[in-house]
């Protein structure tokens, strides 16, 4: 399938932002790298997953690669890009929604992985203009984690060290047609794709499955505005400070600081998430 377009950053009802704050670091300091691939390991061996460590330096590249602010120690870019050389690298997969531009794929290849409503359309998250994919069922959450897990994947073998799947609480939108509960099982699947590849998984916002995190698998989080809803602490203690942290206006982005700066990653992005040298680019952190 062709690569999906990129689509900004959101806040969902009850998620949450990763971000990350300015630390000073050396440049050979072993939480960048790559993650230890099989080709390290025993033969047979599952590689190694390493999982980001806390407080580095964060970059959130959504919008469009470029050169990482000095000090950055570890970016999130979309899984069509290639990994930042020399740091910890998240790979960003859209994993619960179709991508706006992907839909009619979805639904000339896959069309009954669609979320679909009483009259037989497609659910969607209006905001963004994506359809909602249907993890209801063992057997389609089975069949999504082929298509998925091979994007996953694909991240690894890009040479990134962790994925982040977004949408984790699209069951959210769905009108009542998908539960926690689903969302959850399909997560543990992608999980345990990452993990057989390699790659570090992170909780993408959603304090509701913080819970359930372990049972997962999820070894990190990426949040959105959680400065605004007052949840930074929430998934700072569940995740021993592995968290990144996104914020969108500067009076959330203070306010992330004051909470958690001091021991989690924290960083202040324009919400289109723009590339450097673009109009209306931000980047700072605390």
């Amino acid at each position: 399938m062709p690569h999906p377009a990129v689509r900004p950053p959101f806040r969902r009802k009850g998620a949450l932002a990763a971000l990350a704050c300015a630390v000073a670091i050396t440049a050979g300091a072993g939480l960048l790298l790559s993650h230890a691939s099989a080709a390290g390991s025993p033969a047979g061996a599952a590689p190694e997953v390493v999982p980001p460590t806390a407080h580095v330096p964060f970059d959130y590249q959504l919008g469009g690669a470029y050169t990482p602010p000095a000090g950055v120690g570890a970016v999130s870019r979309d899984r069509g890009a290639e990994p930042a050389e020399g740091l910890y690298n998240v790979c960003y997969v859209n994993a619960f929604q179709t991508q706006p531009d992907a839909l009619d794929w979805w639904a000339e290849h896959h069309p009954g992985l669609l979320l679909r409503d009483g009259e037989g359309e497609p659910v969607e998250d209006d905001a963004w203009g994506e359809a909602l994919l249907d993890t209801s069922t063992a057997a389609k959450r089975a069949r999504l984690a082929e298509i998925v897990g091979a994007w996953i994947e694909g991240c690894a073998a890009s040479g990134f060290q962790a994925v982040e799947p977004d949408n984790l609480d699209s069951y959210e939108r769905s009108g009542g047609l998908l539960a926690p509960a689903h969302n959850a099982a399909f997560a543990k699947l992608l999980a345990d794709r990452a993990h057989a590849a390699g790659l570090a998984i992170g909780q993408k916002n959603t304090t509701d499955l913080l819970e359930r995190r372990e049972g997962i698998g999820f070894d990190f989080a990426v949040v959105e505005e959680c400065g605004r809803y007052d949840e930074c602490g929430d998934f700072a203690t569940a995740y021993d400070d592995r968290v990144f942290v996104v914020e969108y206006t500067d009076r959330d982005f203070a306010k992330a600081c004051a909470s958690v700066g001091a021991k989690v990653s924290v960083v202040r992005r324009d919400l289109d998430v723009v590339p450097a040298g673009r109009p209306g680019y931000v980047h700072r952190a605390c």
